[in-house]
């Protein structure tokens, strides 16, 4: 089969969750048979806005990855030009069908491109962007004490409030301009509604993520189906953890340095624990976030600071050498709900046991003392007291490491090759109705 992958970023340029899980499926679409394309994004201010440039897949140099340059208008959630670029690229690649994994920065009417070609659709959902325009249920709340607030649910006129009041003059026609951004969500909504109808099968890799969007009525419940991510199980074998006896227990953070991380939760709580410890903080530095967190890092005592690393983003197929070799426990601080965190299920298939938040698909796959603990989501206090429970009991890290993963006999998460093999299925089913109609 002809795939067209649609994803907001493709790895190296942009290297989250998503990202990776995209490469990695487009590759071992790939290795099975299929033919491969990329329709992502690149950020050139040096060049015309939408101009569509063409690289070449640094692991699998024959998938062609078609790049629309969005530097100024990525905000946007409908591009009549990157359509037209869309459009270019289905005629000539002529695809059986399109996977979806994210629309934001590109334009999510492209979906009605392939439609009009009878192209069938797949939509795998990494957030909630289809239903929540900041695509994390949470909140700005300008001028309120407590920033970046969850969010229970989608309504006009407080996304207009609490998220898009940001934009507002915040004189005397502050009212005008808080309806004028309720009917802009408004349109939004409804839009991304034909959006979703027209999309044939939608994918959620957590079950929270899957009722989460079934809640809403925006979906019918026969068209999401659950499926976690796949794998390449062979990159986290032989994880061989060496360290000097009186070093201590080793925390890891893997990610962006943003609030909705919950990297500076980590840090705090870092700095209350006692005993001997570490962190290592991986990811790329951004130049509004890692200056101030390395700034609150200077209030702790000399000897907290000193066993806070900060270390640069890592390249994923060399995660275990450059990253579980090095720690005891990896830490996932998230304080948006996230559905299914790829780093959660990479810690576990290296037998490295994981401390999250006992909220959403963090908490679906992290079983509070079976193969982790779960600390009360948001709360910095409480994720110090799981820290110190294994600075207090490094056999108990040990322990919790062996068991892996919570759906598996052998612990071992999801193999890429047997998810392809789901995947493909569903292609096929869909071409194969597609030829019937």
């Amino acid at each position: 089969m002809r795939i067209l992958k649609v994803i907001h970023g493709y790895p190296m340029r942009y290297n989250a969750g998503s990202e990776v899980y995209s490469r990695l499926l487009a590759n071992h679409l790939v290795e099975a048979g299929h033919t491969v394309e990329i329709f992502s994004r690149y950020e050139c201010p040096f060049e015309p806005d939408y101009a569509l440039s063409t690289e070449f897949d640094s692991q699998r140099d024959i998938i062609r990855i078609n790049l629309v340059n969005m530097p100024r208008s990525k905000d946007r959630y409908r591009h009549n030009a990157v359509d037209k670029q869309f459009a270019a690229v289905l005629e000539r690649f002529q695809p059986d069908a399109v996977h979806i994994g994210h629309l934001n920065h590109l334009s999510t009417s492209l979906v009605f491109e392939a439609k009009k070609r009878e192209i069938p659709v797949v939509f795998t959902l990494h957030d909630y962007w289809m239903i929540c325009p900041r695509g994390q249920f949470m909140q700005f709340n300008i001028g309120e004490r407590i920033p970046w607030k969850d969010c229970d649910g989608q309504e006009n006129m407080k996304c207009a409030v609490k998220c898009y009041s940001r934009y507002i003059s915040g004189g005397k026609n502050s009212k005008d301009d808080l309806n004028y951004w309720a009917s802009w969500v408004d349109r939004r909504i409804k839009h991304c509604k034909k959006v979703m109808d027209a999309v044939d099968i939608f994918l959620a890799p957590s079950q929270y993520l899957r009722e989460r969007f079934l809640e809403t009525g925006q979906i019918a419940e026969n068209k999401i189906l659950y499926m976690d991510y796949g794998f390449r199980l062979d990159d986290f074998k032989q994880r061989t953890r060496s360290r000097n006896a009186n070093s201590g227990l080793t925390f890891g953070y893997i990610g962006r340095h943003t609030p909705a991380k919950g990297i500076h939760l980590l840090i705090e709580a870092f700095s209350r624990i006692s005993g001997t410890a570490n962190l290592k903080i991986w990811g790329r530095e951004t130049s509004d976030t890692t200056p101030w967190l390395k700034e609150s890092v200077n209030s702790f005592s000399p000897d907290c600071r000193k066993r806070i690393e900060w270390l640069p983003e890592y390249r994923n197929e060399e995660i275990v050498d450059e990253v579980f070799n090095h720690v005891d426990c990896l830490v996932v601080p998230s304080i948006w709900v996230e559905n299914s965190p790829l780093v959660i299920h990479e810690a576990q298939q290296a037998r490295l046991p994981v401390i999250t938040s006992n909220t959403g698909g963090m908490a679906e796959y992290v079983r509070h003392g079976y193969n982790g603990l779960l600390f009360e989501h948001r709360n910095p206090v409480d994720l110090a007291k799981r820290m110190q429970e294994l600075v207090d009991n490094s056999s108990l890290c040990r322990k919790l490491g062996k068991r892996g993963y919570l759906f598996s006999e052998n612990g071992d998460i999801p193999d890429i090759r047997t998810h392809v093999s789901r995947i493909s299925s569903i292609y096929s089913s869909l071409i194969d109705r597609r030829k019937a109609a």
